[in-house]
């Protein structure tokens, strides 16, 4: 039998991993600080708190795809997480002018020249990171504006024209040359000019999913989704049938199906070829579709269009019936079905488009997807000092995951122009700082405020109809804010635990609501986690183990995953074995290591 080691606290990746917002957050976004930064009105510091990782905190605050809230710790209370992307947008809604905040590019420039593909979310980050470090970046951008799919395909309704145009102006303004109306149509070309030191493809995915059945092309009322929604954009689509079905239950769906009603749409169905829990719409965005009387239909799959003297009248669909069986989806015919329509929309997923992108140039592609060879960990293709980044990488994601891909770019671009290895990684860092004040006084609020989950409010339906523009969600209210940003159980509060300070009095395991500490004989981890008070039963969360204690030889044994972080523990301990510690995860960016060194020392932390 082997025991388990003391677990080492020392490497940021397990107080990391507790925080378990910030650990789902692919940019790792530090969410407990600017809540708390919120909770105390200070939205200028919450604003900035955000946008060293994720850079567009009103963006993503109105658009993030949140894989922050399913983790979130507040699930465990009342099942409901935290609304931490609509505390984000409070921050952005709410800041003063911030401009003197957003870093400088220097006068003087290092000697070295990026071109960035693509002015969307990944190659703005890329820019973001690199202009303060004295290079001169270039953007080709095939449109008139910057911002890529946020802007062309993410409907005013949603994301408001104002938002991107500030943010993504904070970049832009640090000097970038912007070069518009520039699509690249030869890859070769542009790296032939020897002009540039390297080169970024942040170009997404701006293909559409085609669907080919009979009829698809005997019409003109049947549209590719983000097609339409870049039509709509621009102004050269401003209006619709009456009757619409959307193929497809994608984020896209949503947006093409609430389009569809701002352009006079009366009856709009949404098709799904399988049951809800296999949707790719982010629930909240179902939500708002409903809300406008959407209707979605599941278990159809599409046969063909039904077309008649040139004109779109309907569509024929296979019914199926389903049933979960062990876990997986049992569909059986069940007839057939058509649903008279006069225009069609393709929401049936995106791919990525590199016809300008030649084959012999020593820039390898992956001969089943067509896609470059990219190394996931430094952002290189094949071809050195050529990267790739955002949906141009590894296809279509959400903006903030193109966010966190473009850091990582810029660090490895950076480390390829002065002469760094790529693969050697820069480590993240982390502080601990202790919160107690007194024996029973802590720096932040462990209260457990019983508040539920705060309800978006709405512009009313008639009015949000009206004008493609008015955007829905109005945001929080000063009330609604107050009462949020109490429901954030401080996660990064850590328990931190002292072993030669313990006299395993078993206070701390008495005093515990949720059963999470055990003080118990060392063994193997899955023999342990049998043995603690309550079965550790989640294995994507680490124990904490302490060393052999003195007294008794036992050790004591945390499950991180049923923590909700109260400090009770801490509040009985007669040593001070148990401690309250901010943790603060340092990451690293392009030309800015993280510091790596582990600080213990008193802080104040209010909430």
């Amino acid at each position: 039998m082997v025991n388990m080691r003391r677990t080492d606290t020392n490497n940021p990746d397990y107080y990391h991993k507790v925080v378990d917002c910030q650990w789902a957050c692919p940019a790792h976004t530090n969410v407990p600080e600017y809540i708390r930064l919120i909770a105390q009105g200070r939205f200028d510091d919450a604003y900035i708190v955000n946008r060293e990782s994720n850079v567009f905190p009103g963006i993503l605050g109105r658009t993030c795809d949140r894989p922050c809230e399913p983790a979130c710790r507040r699930t465990r209370v009342d099942g409901k997480p935290v609304a931490i992307c609509r505390l984000k947008r409070v921050a952005a809604d709410h800041k003063s002018d911030i401009k003197d905040r957003i870093p400088k590019a220097p006068a003087k420039k290092n000697g070295k020249k990026i071109a960035l593909v693509g002015a969307g979310p990944s190659s703005l980050t890329v820019a973001n990171d690199l202009m303060p470090l004295g290079y001169d970046v270039t953007i080709y951008e095939k449109g008139p504006r910057p911002g890529g799919l946020m802007r062309i395909n993410i409907p005013a309704f949603r994301l408001p024209e104002e938002v991107l145009d500030e943010e993504i102006g904070y970049i832009v303004d640090m000097g970038v040359t912007m070069k518009y109306d520039t699509p690249v149509n030869s890859l070769k070309e542009l790296l032939d000019t020897k002009e540039y030191d390297a080169v970024f493809v942040g170009s997404g995915a701006p293909k559409g999913k085609e669907l080919v059945l009979p009829g698809r092309y005997d019409t003109d009322q049947v549209f590719i989704g983000i097609e339409w929604l870049e039509s709509i954009h621009f102004g050269h689509i401003d209006s619709v049938g009456k009757r619409v079905l959307i193929i497809g239950v994608g984020n896209t769906a949503m947006d093409c199906c609430r389009s569809a009603k701002r352009l006079g749409a009366t009856e709009v169905k949404v098709i799904a070829r399988k049951t809800r829990k296999y949707f790719k719409a982010s629930p909240w965005e179902l939500e708002d579709a409903e809300e406008e009387n959407v209707e979605i239909l599941e278990n159809l799959s599409p046969v063909q269009f039904v077309v008649e003297n040139g004109k779109l009248v309907g569509m024929e669909f296979d019914k199926f019936t389903s049933q979960e069986v062990d876990g997986k989806l049992i569909q059986e015919p069940a007839g057939r079905i058509t649903i008279p329509c006069d225009s069609v929309i393709l929401a049936i997923g995106q791919e990525n488009a590199f016809p300008w992108i030649e084959r012999n140039i020593g820039l390898d592609f992956d001969p089943k997807w067509d896609m470059p060879v990219v190394d996931k960990d430094t952002f290189m293709s094949t071809r050195e000092g050529v990267f790739f980044g955002g949906d141009a990488a590894f296809g279509p994601a959400n903006i903030i995951w193109a966010v966190e891909q473009g850091h990582q770019a810029a660090i490895s671009i950076h480390k390829y122009c002065i002469g760094e290895s790529l693969s050697d990684r820069p480590p993240r860092g982390q502080t601990l700082a202790s919160t107690k004040m007194g024996l029973h006084e802590w720096s932040y609020s462990n209260y457990f405020d019983p508040a539920s989950r705060q309800k978006m409010v709405h512009v009313d339906l008639p009015v949000r109809f009206s004008k493609m523009t008015i955007e829905v969600e109005k945001g929080f209210t000063e009330e609604q804010t107050a009462l949020e940003v109490q429901r954030c159980l401080n996660c990064d509060i850590e328990t931190h635990f002292t072993d030669s300070l313990c006299i395993e009095c078993d206070a701390c395991i008495d005093i515990c609501p949720v059963d999470c500490l055990t003080l118990t004989e060392n063994g193997e981890e899955a023999d342990l986690r049998t043995r603690l008070t309550a079965p550790a039963l989640n294995m994507e969360q680490a124990l904490f183990v302490s060393s052999e204690l003195k007294q008794t030889g036992r050790v004591m044994v945390k499950d991180e995953n049923i923590c909700i972080h109260c400090g009770l523990c801490a509040e009985r301990c007669p040593t001070y074995a148990w401690d309250m510690r901010k943790f603060a995860l340092h990451l690293p960016y392009a030309g800015r290591p993280a510091p790596v060194e582990t600080v213990a020392q008193v802080a104040q932390v209010t909430s």
